[in-house]
């Protein structure tokens, strides 16, 4: 090989390798694009389940997503026990159906209410927002625990009774849980006459399991001079969760020491006009 071919081909190495790193660092470089397509119309809760009793009401928030690419109209149903009630709330009006822009999503309230003689367990409530193009469904759980409920009233039923002014009575009442769920710091109070006073024995309960009974003694005292006539004190038991009364009529009669009293007036008082006209009548 002549000196002069060899130096050609070394002159044209750099050359060949210039070129490569050219075209390497000079192409542009396409970052592959992420996924353009749409986001999909949907109807999701942000709890699924939830726990109350049966007189408290069941509120789920919802949201609702129209990914198609025109404007919406959703009907709203929601499929619940017989004797349950659910209404639909949306920017805090009631709606049966909503009409949604085309990417926009509208937030739904629904509201569930137990029948009131329900039994505790779990219940499913399916619900679905219809359109022309979409179906939309979402299946929602209300888990009833129970009932608080609690009754005030006597061992025989009766409500009424007398007492004698200036003394005491002592009344029976019982206290029942006729609820589901057992009932804790119950307390006993009163709203009777003017100067009357109620003491309860005892004054606040413990536990008190479903279907179980109380007893209370409510002693009524009576004040002195207190006329005769009916009156009426309305008893009470509460705790946080549930409340009863009930309304005890008493009739207050006078003691017998004041009614000799009143008599021994009477008598003196006719006696001073007897004594009186024999007096001075013949005058």
């Amino acid at each position: 090989m002549s000196a002069n071919s060899f130096y050609l081909q070394q002159s044209k190495l750099p050359c060949f390798v210039f070129s490569l790193l050219a075209v390497f660092f000079l192409t542009p470089c396409h970052a592959q694009k992420g996924n353009t397509h749409p986001v999909k119309s949907s109807f999701t809760a942000r709890l699924m389940n939830l726990e109350q009793t049966s007189k408290e009401a069941f509120r789920y928030s919802t949201s609702l997503h129209n990914g198609s690419g025109q404007m919406q109209t959703y009907l709203l149903e929601a499929l619940v026990p017989e004797g349950w009630n659910v209404s639909f709330r949306a920017e805090g009006s009631e709606v049966a159906s909503l009409r949604i822009d085309s990417g926009k999503t509208e937030a739904i309230s629904i509201e569930v209410n137990a029948s009131p003689v329900v039994k505790p367990g779990k219940y499913n409530i399916p619900v679905t927002a219809f359109s022309r193009q979409d179906t939309l469904s979402l299946e929602l759980e209300a888990v009833v625990k129970g009932t608080y409920d609690v009754a005030l009233t006597t061992p025989t039923g009766l409500l009424s009774d007398d007492v004698t002014e200036g003394t005491s009575k002592v009344l029976q009442l019982v206290v029942k849980n006729t609820g589901t769920l057992p009932l804790d710091g119950l307390a006993m109070s009163d709203a009777s006459p003017s100067k009357w006073t109620v003491t309860f024995d005892p004054s606040k309960l413990g536990r008190l399991d479903p279907g179980k009974t109380q007893q209370i003694n409510a002693t009524l005292n009576v004040p002195d001079k207190t006329i005769a006539g009916d009156y009426v004190t309305k008893f009470t038991v509460r705790n946080s969760f549930a409340n009863a009364n009930t309304t005890f009529r008493m009739t207050v009669k006078t003691s017998l020491l004041s009614g000799w009293i009143g008599m021994l007036f009477i008598l003196v008082a006719l006696g001073l006009v007897y004594y009186l006209i024999r007096k001075y009548g013949r005058r």
